[in-house]
């Protein structure tokens, strides 16, 4: 009977603490404060040529000389190194001679042909011997031609025995030393023997090795940020060129290739080199901003409004109520402000309300233009709705010298990566001590924190909430607790 009594009372204790824990607040307040929302993507690569040039002999021989070594930088036809020229040189005079002989040839064949004619003209000869003086006259030019063209297929096979660089670049391989014999890349089945390798190293590319996860985010044109082991305190800058089309899989993890151009200055940056690759999407200073915790989307606001003592039904009135006002608000400004004069005769800048927040219009766009794109964006396509020309508008809006300026273009509600842009949210604010749900438009998100573009003031104080499946998991176990106490004698919850 005591151990009965004793079982109840430990029962009893664990069941009340379970409820005191209960009670505790499952929220906190944040006030809602301006600061720096910097987004990036980090991955691994390593330093590439931009282009990198296989040189080759046209001619066959022995080297004789060999000017160049590995790190050596070369100028546009600067001697790399020297064929054997004998061969060539003998056949070049051989042709040389063979035209002298046609060109010799020549004129005597038109000499003749002259006296043929004279001769034809007068009956001295017949019609045939002066047919064949015109043929040799014709065989004989024709054999100058073929000679001039053994000639200058004989310099340039002679020109071929002095191999000069392409371009201007960097001796970044060799293969070849004085007294090595080579085939001709030209006559050769193979190809040829490869002399050096060179490539120009004032313009390099990382090939860096970005996650599935973050490819979404990146874009051509994106500044890049890149560190090497050999100049830890020595950023490097660059742009991202490309984005290649093909995955590769390694170790069941999903990585796409990006390329990024990075200016190597003084060729401090070596082909091979591992390098620190920092993408940057985006950026906002001084920007207000609220935490991640703190944003609900329309289909886990009934979950929050259970865990903050509210009606769901009430709260989902009162956020079509705040959305039908925004509406309201945007449908009534349409900038007749800036279509009359002001008090100095001037003509008054046109603005547009976004989002709560008197935005200047650029030139040659139009507050209805605006409207109907922010409309569109409510009606449940999002950002990701938008088409070119209208993300391309909208860009036009972005306050001079801020940097992310696809907050208003890209993303909206979704995914993850699709959030990193911006969408369309729910906040609870504290106003006069209770809970209220307040529509928002995000921007540029850290996935911490997210750019509140309208909506909220500093002086407003938000409640950050558990994620939706730690409210599930919650009120389950309070189901646990109140099943437990009920059948146990003389406790209640």
């Amino acid at each position: 009977m005591h151990k009965r009594i004793l079982l109840l009372a430990v029962l009893a204790s664990a069941l009340f603490a379970c409820a005191k824990e209960e009670a505790a607040p499952m929220y906190q307040k944040v006030s809602v404060t301006r600061r720096d929302i910097i987004v990036s993507a980090d991955a691994a690569g390593t330093i590439e040529p931009v282009l990198t040039v296989d040189i080759k002999s046209k001619a066959s021989g022995e080297l004789q000389e060999v000017n160049v070594d590995v790190g050596d930088i070369v100028e546009p036809g600067q001697l790399l190194v020297k064929v054997d020229p004998r061969v060539p040189s003998n056949a070049l005079r051989q042709a040389q001679a063979d035209l002298d002989v046609a060109k010799a040839s020549l004129t005597n064949a038109e000499a003749q042909l002259r006296r043929a004619e004279e001769l034809f003209k007068t009956q001295s000869i017949t019609e045939t011997e002066y047919e064949s003086a015109v043929l040799s006259a014709a065989n004989a030019r024709a054999q100058l031609i073929r000679a001039e063209r053994t000639v200058e297929d004989a310099q340039i096979s002679f020109d071929d025995t002095d191999v000069r660089a392409p371009s201007r670049g960097v001796i970044i391989q060799k293969n070849v030393e004085v007294g090595t014999v080579i085939q001709s890349a030209m006559s050769n089945v193979g190809g040829g023997a490869v002399l050096f390798q060179m490539a120009n190293l004032d313009t390099v590319q990382v090939r860096a090795m970005v996650d599935e996860t973050d490819i979404g985010k990146i874009q051509a044109g994106m500044d890049v940020t890149i560190t090497v082991e050999a100049y830890p305190n020595r950023p490097f800058q660059g742009k991202v060129l490309k984005i290649e089309p093909m995955a590769v899989v390694s170790q069941n993890v999903t990585m796409f290739p990006v390329l990024a151009r990075i200016a190597n200055q003084n060729n401090m940056l070596k082909p091979g080199m591992g390098a620190d690759v920092e993408v940057h999407i985006g950026e906002q200073r001084n920007v207000l901003a609220v935490p991640n915790a703190a944003l609900r989307t329309d289909r886990d606001v009934g979950s929050a409004s259970l865990v903050l003592g509210l009606d769901s039904t009430t709260v989902r009135e009162e956020i079509a109520q705040e959305r039908q006002a925004a509406r309201e608000r945007v449908a009534s400004d349409t900038g007749a402000a800036g279509a009359a004069g002001g008090t100095d005769g001037q003509p008054k800048v046109q603005t547009v309300n976004v989002m709560g927040r008197e935005v200047p219009l650029p030139e040659g766009v139009t507050a209805a233009q605006v409207q109907a794109i922010f409309q569109k964006m409510r009606s449940g396509g999002g950002p990701q709705s938008l088409s070119t020309e209208e993300r391309a508008l909208l860009e036009k809006l972005r306050p001079a010298g801020s940097r992310g300026g696809q907050r208003f273009a890209a993303g909206g509600n979704g995914s993850t990566t699709a959030n990193l842009f911006g969408g369309s949210y729910i906040v609870f604010v504290l106003r006069n001590g209770q809970p209220t749900p307040m529509p928002i438009q995000t921007g540029l998100t850290d996935l911490d924190y997210s750019e509140v573009m309208g909506g909220l003031t500093e002086a407003d104080t938000v409640l950050t909430l558990p994620s939706s499946g730690l409210i599930a998991q919650q009120q389950e176990m309070q189901q646990r607790i109140q099943q437990r106490a009920g059948g146990v004698p003389g406790i209640g919850r």
